[in-house]
């Protein structure tokens, strides 16, 4: 028979360990990400709040085939996933802080680093095509005019999917040991955990960045403080070396 006050303690765990998770150096970059490409704040913490939602709805599927099949995903998995996001971060990053250096780049908002990659991809494919006898005129874009409910909410959920941490692998072996209801609920309090820090976190960059969009000096400054945190963390990323990031919660 397990012991009530041992259930008790695991799950008070998940919750801590997802309330640690919503502070990981990953999670700083999006939400910052997301906010800053929002005009008022009450838009930027409706968006924030959508990617955490997606990102928790990827926690969620993957929480619960860890209960359903008791294991967890390879190590394997986790370090790919680590290099990819960490090129990703890195090359974006330089993206954004290139566009500093080009005249009437200050003229709106930045947009997001999975946006860049992904109009940057369909450039390159809508170059060629010119170069083969394409007739389009323009590069494709997506998310031109901005981010809707949908989009915002897939790309937590493909954020999710980028990369485990070692919260998210904790989680997943106590739920995984835990096993049926107690597992489930295990997993919720990881969810909710995350959700009260990520709440925390986007009402905190909503309130930043809306601030200082009447300071234009002061957003490029912000802008260009959040490249060079992709730039730097997505190099440690790229090596291999996310392990050696120093915690950010003591």
């Amino acid at each position: 028979m397990v012991d009530p006050t041992n259930v008790r303690l695991v799950l008070l765990g998940a919750a801590v360990l997802g309330f640690r998770h919503g502070f990981d150096y990953d999670h700083i970059a999006a939400i910052t990400d997301i906010t800053s490409v929002q005009s008022r704040p009450r838009d930027a913490m409706r968006y924030g709040l959508l990617y955490v939602a997606g990102h928790a709805t990827t926690v969620a599927v993957l929480g619960t085939a860890a209960i359903a099949f008791r294991m967890v995903l390879p190590v394997a998995s986790d370090v790919w996933a680590e290099r990819l996001v960490g090129g990703t971060l890195m090359l974006l990053g330089l993206y954004v802080l290139g566009t500093f250096f080009r005249p009437g780049a200050h003229s709106h908002a930045p947009r997001t680093r999975i946006t860049l990659l992904i109009n940057g991809l369909l450039w390159v494919y809508w170059k060629l095509t010119r170069v083969f006898g394409g007739a389009r005129v323009e590069a494709p874009q997506v998310f031109k005019n901005g981010y809707g409910t949908t989009s915002t909410f897939l790309v937590g959920v493909v954020h999710g999917l980028g990369a485990e941490t070692f919260t998210q692998v904790s989680l997943f072996l106590a739920a995984a040991s835990l096993g049926g209801v107690a597992g489930l609920v295990g997993l919720l309090m990881f969810i909710l955990g995350l959700l009260v820090m990520n709440t925390l976190m986007c009402a905190a960059a909503a309130g930043l960045f809306s601030a200082s969009l009447a300071h234009p000096n002061a957003l490029r400054a912000l802008t260009l403080v959040t490249s060079a945190y992709s730039i730097v963390v997505g190099a440690i990323f790229l090596l291999g070396a996310g392990d050696r990031l120093p915690s950010l919660t003591g």
